[in-house]
């Protein structure tokens, strides 16, 4: 029997029980809107995270003074050796790995503009802070080795800054603003970034030079934090052993004594991508028992299906139908609602991932070929396999028998 045929019957079969192929393929419907819905929010997720972790810096590794934790118990901040400017210099002389070396200091402060004032974070750095954290000059320019050196009263300003101090379509680059009372020239403006992993705006800052910031507004001599950005993210390892070797060495201590703490980029990188990886799995997982609930109610029509059309497979039969035919017309049938069902889930799944992106703010939706294409295979597969034994219950009628059943 050609194929064509096959499809034919199994139209016409279908036809007739318009509204209970509906309900059929509802199950299916559901389910690979479900995949596609929780695909689509989850690969969005590990794409916001990775996109968020390249924002904080190019292969960013971090030192922090005092060690993290120790068996479980946080220890805070160490103190008996805070990191210096030498322990930065140490590490741009000898860490071969290490592109960009800037030590950190900062805190929040209040910023004054004529007569509009702002609670901003103020981070101190040098010359190629900007760069080990990936930002962007939008206009203007950054600040100079001379200007840091000379604890010039400079800055740089993120983008929501200047829309609270001065508006939306303002250029300041030029005026002064006063940080806890201290006039800054405003030099460059920073192109925007958004908010960060852990919802914070990023934009929300105000860059100045690291011995400015030190003198000027801390009045203190403590380096709070030294970033680091090594060649290529294949060597951030072994930009973070040459920069503990360095530490060690330069801050005299032994690595047993937990004076300072390193993280790389990569490191984090790995921990959130597993997270999202596992998020992904675990929606995945539930879209899936939706379409094996859809798969389950397909069986259970088909076989119903076959009992009611037992008269009519004899008679196929005995009129020349081969078992292999009646096989196929069966799957066929199956097959078919799953595909339709299918199709049509993958667009309601595309609607509803879309609509969850507009409504819910500050969440990527990402819809990929690969998720289609799964949702596609998966209700293909489904049709088949849960379509298969009520054919081949059909396949395997007893002609005689068929045609006496009532």
């Amino acid at each position: 029997m050609k194929f064509i045929n096959l499809f034919k019957i199994a139209l016409k079969a279908l036809r007739k029980n318009v509204f209970r192929t509906f309900l059929t393929m509802l199950g299916i419907i559901i389910g690979v809107a479900s995949v596609i819905t929780m695909l689509a929010i989850g690969q969005g997720s590990k794409d916001s995270i990775e996109g968020s972790i390249s924002d904080l810096g190019s292969n960013l590794v971090m030192v922090l003074p005092g060690s993290s934790d120790k068996g479980g118990v946080s220890l805070g901040l160490g103190t008996s050796k805070p990191l210096d400017t030498k322990a930065v210099k140490d590490i741009a002389a000898n860490c071969p790995s290490v592109k960009w070396v800037s030590p950190v200091s900062g805190d929040k402060a209040q910023l004054v503009a004529g007569s509009n004032n702002w609670l901003a974070d103020v981070v101190g750095g040098n010359e190629d802070y900007v760069n080990i954290r990936s930002w962007k000059i939008h206009s203007g320019r950054n600040f100079t080795k001379v200007e840091e050196r000379r604890a010039a009263k400079v800055c740089l300003l993120g983008k929501t800054v200047v829309e609270e101090l001065f508006g939306t379509y303002s250029n300041p680059i030029g005026k002064t603003i006063r940080i806890n009372y201290v006039p800054f020239k405003i030099i460059g403006l920073l192109e925007g970034k958004g908010a960060d992993i852990m919802g914070d705006d990023q934009d929300d800052v105000v860059i100045a030079p690291f011995t400015t910031v030190q003198r000027r507004l801390l009045g203190s001599t403590k380096v709070q934090m030294i970033f680091a950005s090594a060649y290529s993210n294949e060597v951030s390892e072994t930009a973070k052993k040459e920069i503990e070797a360095i530490l060690l060495k330069s801050l005299r201590v032994k690595k047993e004594d937990e004076v300072f703490s390193i993280a790389t980029m990569e490191e984090l990188t790995k921990t959130l991508t597993s997270a999202s990886k596992t998020l992904v799995i675990l929606l995945a997982s539930i879209a899936a028992i939706s379409l094996l609930v859809g798969g389950i109610g397909i069986m259970n029509i088909m076989y119903v299906t076959v009992k009611e059309r037992t008269r009519e497979v004899g008679l196929r039969m005995a009129v020349g139908a081969k078992g292999r035919d009646i096989l196929l017309q069966f799957l066929t049938e199956a097959t078919f609602i799953s595909f339709v069902g299918g199709t049509i889930g993958v667009l309601l799944g595309m609607v509803a991932a879309m609509i969850f992106g507009e409504y819910v703010d500050d969440w990527e939706i990402v819809i990929t070929p690969f998720s289609i294409l799964l949702a596609f295979g998966c209700s293909f597969l489904v049709g088949v396999f849960f379509g298969w034994y009520p054919a081949r219950k059909a396949a395997n009628l007893i002609p005689i028998e068929a045609l006496r059943y009532e």
